[in-house]
C-alpha cells in the first residue's frame, strides 16, 4: 500500500521545486492544490484499503488460531483417553510374554492376567507352555483383526479370551 501511494505521488506531474517563486500563475496554483486534493483522496483510499486487510488478516488470525486451539484440544483428549486402541501393543506383548499374561493387563482384564500369572508359576513349568500358547495365539488374533474390529471386540465389548 505504501509503495502505491509513493508511486502515485511520483508519478504525478507535481514539482514542487521545479516551480520558482516568481511564478504566480493562477492556474499553476489551481493545479497543485487540484493535485493535492488527489494525494489526500488517495491516501485516503490506501488507508482505507490497509484498514480493511487489517481487518481481514486479524479475522483469519483469529479464525486459524481457533482451529488449531481446538485441534490441540481435541488431539489432548485422544492422547489423555483411556479408550485409546491398544492393539499393536497387546499383540506383540502376547506374542512374546504371553505365558505372563502381561497382554491382559494392557487391555484391563486384570482376573484373566492373574490366572495366567498364576498358572504359569504354580504349575511349576508343567503348563508353561500351553499358557504361552495360548499367549501366541491370541496375539496373532489381535494382530490380524483390524483397529475397529480390535477396538469393539476386546475394549467394548470385553471379550476376555480368544
Amino acid at each position: 500500500m505504501i509503495i502505491k501511494f509513493y508511486k502515485f505521488v511520483s508519478d504525478s506531474s507535481l514539482n514542487f521545486y521545479a516551480m520558482s517563486d516568481t511564478d504566480s500563475n493562477k492556474d499553476i496554483k489551481k493545479d497543485i492544490k487540484e493535485g493535492a486534493k488527489k494525494i489526500k483522496e488517495k491516501a485516503k483510499e490506501i488507508a482505507k484499503e490497509i484498514d480493511e486487510n487489517t481487518q481481514e488478516f486479524q479475522e483469519e488470525a483469529k479464525n486459524t488460531a481457533e482451529e488449531f486451539t481446538e485441534g490441540a484440544k481435541q488431539a489432548y483428549q485422544e492422547i489423555n483417553a483411556d479408550t485409546g486402541n491398544k492393539r499393536i501393543v497387546a499383540g506383540v506383548v502376547a506374542i512374546l510374554f504371553g505365558a505372563l499374561g502381561i497382554h491382559k493387563f494392557i487391555l484391563g482384564y486384570q482376573k484373566e492376567g492373574i490366572i495366567m500369572l498364576v498358572i504359569s508359576f504354580l504349575s511349576l513349568g508343567f503348563l508353561l507352555a500351553l499358557v504361552a500358547l495360548i499367549g501366541i495365539i491370541e496375539g496373532i488374533i489381535y494382530l490380524s483383526k483390524t483397529d475397529e474390529e480390535f477396538f469393539q471386540t476386546y475394549q467394548i465389548g470385553r471379550k476376555p479370551w480368544f
